[in-house]
């Protein structure tokens, strides 16, 4: 075989493999970044009946504007009674308290007024950002198995981002879906800090310290994106070995 005819086979084979490479990058891209657009609240579960320290993650999604304020809303049919915030640098927080519809029982007495918004502003995520809002909240419901959080989105350019559908009937995500915090049936190891409003902050991996943090926005993969991106590796892998193997076999 000619010198020639074996490196027009060469090329081909690379051809071949920067294409199995490209469609499985392309493919991982596609099904990883819109996991990675929402705004989302982490950890997505916690414990019916005790208290939880969550971040709302709030990642910038246009090139030409940055986020300026964040607007959460609480669920006012399963109030929560206690409600702090985490100080976040360069930004300002308000929180608003209100009346309920009808006085709700808990174990400390008759609650009349919860948290119904808070509202962080006056600092700025950038493109290609995120940011986290950190709050400790509780006693949570036991007779509901998740909480939404409608939050609003507002942009330097004026634009306004409401997230806060609900999911689809199909089971499928929503364009623009509500913060949702799932909760599961609580343990019997974890029932004796359910009623303790301290409880959040002692849990293993609570830190005194700000963890919130403003990096770039590829750094935010969550357990979904890390799954999807190492399967396109996978496939890229699996693509050079084949292209090995069929330029092994060639008669030299």
């Amino acid at each position: 075989m000619s010198v020639m005819r074996l490196s027009v086979m060469r090329l081909s084979v690379m051809r071949r493999t920067a294409t199995v490479l490209a469609a499985a990058t392309a493919i991982t891209a596609g099904l990883a970044l819109p996991a990675l657009a929402h705004v989302s609240i982490n950890p997505g579960t916690a414990e019916q009946g005790g208290f939880s320290k969550v971040a709302f993650r709030v990642p910038n999604e246009r090139d030409d504007a940055s986020t300026v304020k964040v607007e959460v809303s609480f669920p006012t049919d399963h109030p929560l009674a206690f409600v702090s915030v985490k100080p976040v640098p360069g930004w300002s927080v308000k929180v608003t308290e209100g009346k309920l519809p009808k006085p709700i029982k808990t174990e400390y007495g008759d609650l009349k007024e919860a948290v119904t918004k808070v509202v962080w502003s006056g600092g700025k995520i950038g493109k290609g950002e995120f940011q986290e809002f950190e709050v400790s909240m509780g006693q949570l419901p036991t007779d509901t198995d998740q909480l939404a959080f409608p939050t609003t989105q507002t942009y330097s350019g004026g634009e306004v981002v409401k997230w806060a559908d609900a999911p689809k009937a199909d089971g499928s995500e929503a364009e623009h879906p509500a913060p949702t915090l799932k909760l599961t049936p609580a343990t019997a190891t974890d029932s004796h800090h359910a009623g303790s409003p301290s409880a959040a902050a002692s849990a293993p991996g609570a830190s005194a310290s700000p963890s919130v943090s403003k990096v770039a926005a590829g750094s935010s993969s969550d357990g979904t994106a890390r799954l999807l991106g190492g399967a396109g590796l996978v496939v890229g892998v699996i693509g050079i070995v084949v292209a090995i193997l069929a330029l092994r076999r060639r008669p030299s």
